[in-house]
């Protein structure tokens, strides 16, 4: 019997609503529907990750240009919420099949029990043959606590669910080598096993109702690979592809190693199994093997950093190795602005000066390398930055932890290009 999915399915606001009239788009929001009931028929686990709630509710209001307003927007955003949900409820009761409910802003997941218990309801209700449409709140959103566009919250998502695969749709087939519409030589780009080396057109920009662009699926397919998810972008007018899709990889599981994927006789390969098969073009991001695990994925992911630290060579090599330990004082260099105990932070590698000082390190191009919940705030990390663990209550005048933060409160992100041992 061929293995079942649980599938992520995000739709951006230009597959629910047309640009112009800012009408909803029924007859494709009817096939969508058909193709995820089919999916349920064939015994997978589906989520929807839905946009469109916003321009729903310019179209119900009468209201011409999006309102510049947190207020005005957040406003727009419960009328349409309820006009799209109930949509999607009409919809789905034509097939017999129910729906839930569930909007989440990264409030809602910063707290570790919420967190898992958001997770336990999404499990729950795919247990029980529901089919989970998830959105963020806009309602309540406001700029710091976003999750900034519904390609990472589709990832998020995809994370929480321990999904299989995650489909991104957008109004291409593919990633291409170059945009297509203006290079007759752009080539698909059919299975992607390394993101940071990918060599691709992101012209698209998203759609004047939508807040996303290719950038960002590439973000969200890098997010859901990095958790185990292979990720998916085709294109989102044509529904029924998502059933070819996971058909065809039932049928054909990419096990090849990277080296063999991104050659381009790999690709060709790949390209004529699809016409063989009668598949549409599809671009395949390939999980990771080793995926991060749930904590970490929440660490990183699920939290917002309060500031930033920054550590030297040999503590990123200390906390990165297989034995690893937990983050000391005498490998932290110095912070950037004002946290507090038990809050999250960005990690950062630097290097230090002759002259006592500090700078990014060069190798990393200042990039986050990782997260991680403080045991200690910035004022005090200040104070005690490069001392020994035994200095720290003879400076402080007391002592919560001889590590800045525990091994089991850091985690690092997935970045293959990362020197993982600086000069």
């Amino acid at each position: 019997m061929a293995s079942l999915y649980t599938i992520v399915i995000k739709l951006g606001t230009s597959s629910l609503v047309d640009e112009v009239t800012r009408e909803p788009r029924i007859a494709n929001m009817s096939l969508l529907v058909e193709t995820i009931v089919k999916l349920k028929r064939d015994g997978h686990r589906v989520i929807i990750v839905s946009s469109g709630g916003i321009a729903v509710g310019l179209k119900r209001l009468g209201i011409t240009d999006r309102p510049k307003g947190i207020a005005e927007v957040q406003a727009v955003a419960a009328v349409g919420q309820a006009r799209l949900i109930g949509l999607w409820d009409d919809l789905f009761r034509q097939m017999g099949q129910p729906i839930a409910q569930i909007l989440l802003t990264r409030n809602d997941l910063a707290d570790r029990t919420q967190y898992l218990n958001a997770t336990a309801t999404l499990n729950e209700l795919l247990n029980m043959g529901v089919i989970p449409i998830v959105n963020e709140n806009d309602t309540l959103s406001a700029y710091e606590i976003r999750f900034g566009d519904n390609d990472t919250l589709s990832a998020i998502t995809a994370g929480m669910a321990n999904a299989d695969y995650l489909f991104l749709m957008t109004d291409v087939d593919c990633l291409y080598t170059a945009n297509p519409r203006s290079d007759p030589t752009a080539k698909p780009i059919l299975i992607v096993d390394d993101i940071s080396s990918l060599k691709v057109d992101v012209s698209s920009t998203g759609s004047n109702v939508g807040t996303g662009g290719m950038t960002t699926k590439l973000i969200a397919a890098e997010l859901a690979t990095s958790v185990g998810t292979t990720t998916v972008i085709c294109k989102s007018s044509v529904p029924g592809n998502i059933r070819a899709i996971v058909k065809y990889n039932q049928k054909y599981d990419v096990e090849a190693d990277a080296k063999e994927i991104v050659t381009p006789a790999y690709q060709a390969q790949e390209l004529e199994r699809l016409v063989v098969e009668d598949v549409p073009l599809h671009t395949k991001f390939i999980a990771d093997k080793e995926p991060i695990k749930d904590r970490q994925f929440w660490l990183l992911h699920g939290l917002s950093a309060a500031g930033k630290i920054y550590i030297d060579a040999g503590c990123y090599k200390a906390l990165t190795r297989k034995n690893r330990a937990g983050m000391l004082p005498a490998g932290l260099l110095g912070t950037v602005g004002t946290f507090h105990t038990s809050e999250t932070v960005s990690i950062h590698v630097g290097r230090k000066l002759e002259d006592g000082g500090w700078i990014p390190h060069p190798d990393f191009a200042d990039m986050e390398v990782g997260r991680a919940l403080v045991n200690y705030g910035s004022t005090e990390m200040e104070l005690i930055k490069g001392l020994q663990s035994n200095q720290i209550e003879s400076v402080l005048g007391f002592m919560d932890s001889e590590y800045l933060a525990f091994r089991d409160n850091i985690a690092f992100l997935p970045h293959t290009n990362a020197p993982s041992s600086p000069a």
